[in-house]
């Protein structure tokens, strides 16, 4: 197997592991998950601090 095979070889493999990731990311079954974590910045915590983290 010579270096532009190996090159064709890996190149495809990641772009399958990119498509694949890309899916998973879009799928939505994990819909709910992201936009828990999208509103996580905005959720007020009642720690009695008065608002200030030491």
């Amino acid at each position: 197997m010579d270096a532009g095979t190996l090159s064709s070889i890996v190149t495809v493999v990641f772009f399958v592991l990119f498509i694949g990731i890309v899916w998973w990311a879009y799928h939505k079954n994990n819909r709910k998950k992201y936009e828990e974590a999208a509103n996580l910045p905005f959720e007020e915590e009642d720690d009695g601090a008065g608002g200030r983290r030491a």
